[in-house]
This record gives C-alpha cells, structure tokens and sequence, in this order.
C-alpha cells in the first residue's frame, strides 16, 4: 500500500517530511506501507504552501494517480479553503477510490469532498503521526483497512451519521458551496487556541443556522490552549457548546474523544457501514 501526503493549507517543511519518512522506514521496514509526498507540498508562497494554484494542482495530481491508495493530509494551518471549490471538477473516478484524512484547516477539504460523495474522515494528519505512535496509526489503521480501532467512542454505539469539525472552520463554511448537508448528522466540534467568548459567539452563530438546527445532535470535543479571558468568562469551552444546543433546541449528546491533541480519535464522515 502506498499512500500519499500533501499539503493543500500552510507551510510544509522538508524537515517534517524527513521525519515522517522516517517514522514509515522504522514502522514498516519491509516495505508493506509506502508513503509518497507531492514535491510541490515543499513550495513557499508567503504563509502557504505553494501558491493556490501549486496547491490545487498538488492535490488534484495525487489523489487522481493510481499508484497511490490514500491521501493523508500532511497538516493544517490555513488556506485549503481557497482551493476546496476548484478542485472537485478535475477529480476523476481514481479519486472516489480514495479515503482522504486530516482535521483543523482541513476540514474545508473534507467538507466538500464529503458533499461530493468521497471517503472522508476527521483525524490525525501525517505530521502527528511522527509525534506519538499510537496517534498516527489510529488514522493509518483507517486508511488502510477502514479499522474500527482508534474511532471517536460513540461511533461504536451510535449507528447514525456522524461528522466532526474544527468550531472556527465549520463556521466560516456555513452558507458557502463547500457547506454539505448535515441533516440528520451527529455534529461533533473542537477548537484551539480561542478566547472564550470568541467559542460563544460562533456557537450563537453556528447554532442560529437553520442547517444546522438539523443535525441529530451535537458532541463537544475538547477545546484546548484556551486563551485568556479578562474577566473569567465562567464557562469551559465544553460548557459553551452544551449551553447553546439548549438555547437552540438542538439536542446535546455529551463529549466527544476529538481534540487538537494526541488523544485525537477517528470520526469517518457520514452512515455507520
């Protein structure tokens, strides 16, 4: 199995790369799982990788290519929303073959690879794999055999569609054409690095949307690095989501295991198979 890794957000560094080529040689030293990085995942065009165009092209290239199994994406920062649209007309049927992996900045890609009926799932990206084992290999195990080991808890119990998004990107998707239809979906969210009342106010915006009033319910993953509040806000960022679902009427489910950390668990978009 060969799968390939790209960067369609921030900066990749070659260094990263190195290091997660290394992380397979250890791994999989027979040779049994491959990786493969797009060239053009290294290019530097102010805080991207590579201008929109590079990006788009690196993308397209590899998930259309034959010879690789799976996308992983390489990390996230910001930018893949201003390739997400474009991309989707050039993908051919090689592509739908594929399952795509990642979470933060990524979820624009999955969002509307999700919408156009591929294989997605929320997950740890290539570069925390090199960080802690057994992060990496639960979104690896997915990518290679659609394991259910390292999958987000309540999928094991919950039979109904479920999805999971950064709080911040999902809420800037809401009323664009990367938007997918999440009616009936059990809706799970994380954040990092957010003020408080910044996670309160995109909560009252995300939970105002007559979309999203018609998801299952919602699930807070954690909120991580939160950052200071003058004065103390009063609620944890979990708080926050449980608040609003009650104020919207939108069913609360709990926590979730999905975090921008390395205990970060799988959520495959879309029906339990």
């Amino acid at each position: 199995m060969k799968i390939g890794v790209v960067a369609v957000s921030s900066r990749f560094a070659k260094e990263r790369a190195e290091a997660i080529q290394a992380w397979f040689d250890l791994k999989f030293p027979t040779g049994e799982v491959t990786v493969a990085f797009h060239p053009n995942s290294f290019d530097k065009s102010g805080h991207f990788a590579g201008d929109d165009a590079a990006r788009a092209d690196a993308f397209v290239e590899f998930a259309n290519d034959p010879r690789l199994d799976h996308i992983w994406f390489a990390r996230g920062g910001y930018g893949s929303c201003r390739i997400a649209e474009a991309v989707i007309p050039r993908l051919t049927d090689v592509a739908r073959t594929k399952r795509y992996i990642g979470y933060s900045d990524v979820g624009s890609m999955l969002a509307i690879l999700y919408k156009n009926g591929f294989q997605v799932a929320h997950g740890p990206m290539a570069s925390d794999g090199v960080r802690n084992d057994p992060t990496g290999f639960r979104s690896l195990n997915w990518l290679r055999k659609g394991e259910t080991e390292g999958l987000e808890p309540s999928l094991l119990t919950d039979p109904r569609p479920a999805v999971a998004f950064n709080l911040t990107v999902l809420d800037q998707l809401l009323g664009t054409p990367l938007e997918p239809d999440l009616t009936g979906h059990v809706l799970m969210l994380e954040d990092v690095s957010e003020a408080a009342y910044r996670i309160d106010r995109m909560m009252f915006h995300l939970t105002s949307q007559p979309s999203i009033r018609r998801v299952a319910g919602i699930r807070a993953g954690r909120f991580t690095d939160v950052t200071v509040n003058e004065p103390e806000f009063g609620l944890t960022g979990e708080q926050i989501v449980q608040f609003w679902c009650e104020r919207s009427g939108i069913p609360w489910l709990g926590l979730a295991d999905i975090a921008h950390d390395r205990d970060n668990k799988v959520v495959p978009f879309g029906p339990r198979s």
